[in-house]
């Protein structure tokens, strides 16, 4: 296993490996070219991604929640 997350470096996200989103778009042919894995949540935030809103919600409302809260939206 290349590690416990994976992400997709366009979209700087990242998310479980079996993240439903994230499988339909590879089912369908797209997301691959630009998938990298990560072999732990820091790692993935380290590298600057956030996290999913469709496999993380929590993580994701916390994550907009901070943005938020440092003013980087609107």
């Amino acid at each position: 296993m290349p590690g416990t997350l994976g992400g997709h470096r366009r979209g700087r996200l990242y998310g479980r490996l079996d993240c439903p989103s994230a499988l339909r778009a590879i089912a369908r042919g797209h997301y691959v070219r630009y998938r990298v894995f990560f072999a732990d949540e820091g790692a993935a935030l380290e590298a600057g991604y956030r996290p999913c809103a469709v496999c993380l919600p929590e993580r994701y409302a916390d994550w907009k929640q901070g943005r938020r809260r440092s003013g980087t939206l609107s």
